[in-house]
């Protein structure tokens, strides 16, 4: 509990009457012990934050060469997105000798590859006519390009809704000089 201490009460005879200065404390112990305790508690009974993370499946580690098996896809139902230096990025639909979309530069966000997905997504399922057999991307980033421009794009794929994604560091001669030249 605070008190409030004023010094003596005075008492002295007769004389001229000065006014006293009082001394005045404040005992604060009981709300420092309150404010501790606070602190404590809320540290104990809080939860951290969890660090979030994308589950990405990854190929085994098995390097049998007969094990290689070259899955046919159709090439209306691929998009190749290819990542190069400063944030710049290029797509294209189908092979890139006679592309179905493309190749174009495109921007980040919701206005240029996020449109982009949503879009060819539902060309994809028009064209199948089965929502299963939706879209598939590749991803190709380059050396140049940042971690930030391939977590983005990744972003992009969850955002969209895109199942069927790749990243494939290899890049055909045709693409690299794409890349070049853009």
């Amino acid at each position: 509990m605070a008190e409030l201490n004023t010094g003596d009460g005075g008492g002295g005879k007769g004389g001229k009457v000065r006014s006293k200065k009082q001394n005045s404390k404040v005992d604060l112990t009981a709300m420092v012990d309150l404010a501790f305790l606070l602190i404590t508690f809320f540290m104990l009974t809080t939860t951290l934050s969890k660090p979030q993370s994308m589950d990405l499946s990854l190929p085994d580690k098995d390097d049998d060469p007969t094990k290689n098996k070259d899955i046919k896809v159709d090439e209306n139902r691929t998009m190749t997105v290819m990542l190069g230096e400063n944030n710049k990025m290029i797509y294209y639909m189908g092979l890139l000798a006679t592309p179905k979309v493309g190749p174009k530069d495109i921007t980040y966000g919701k206005d240029g590859i996020r449109r982009e997905l949503l879009t060819q997504k539902k060309a994809v399922i028009q064209y199948t006519g089965d929502k299963k057999k939706g879209i598939i991307v590749i991803i190709k980033p380059t050396k140049k390009s940042n971690y930030r421009n391939l977590v983005d794009i990744l972003d992009e794929m969850a955002i969209t809704g895109v199942s069927t994604y790749a990243i494939v560091p290899e890049f055909t001669p045709e693409e690299t000089t794409l890349l070049e030249k853009k």
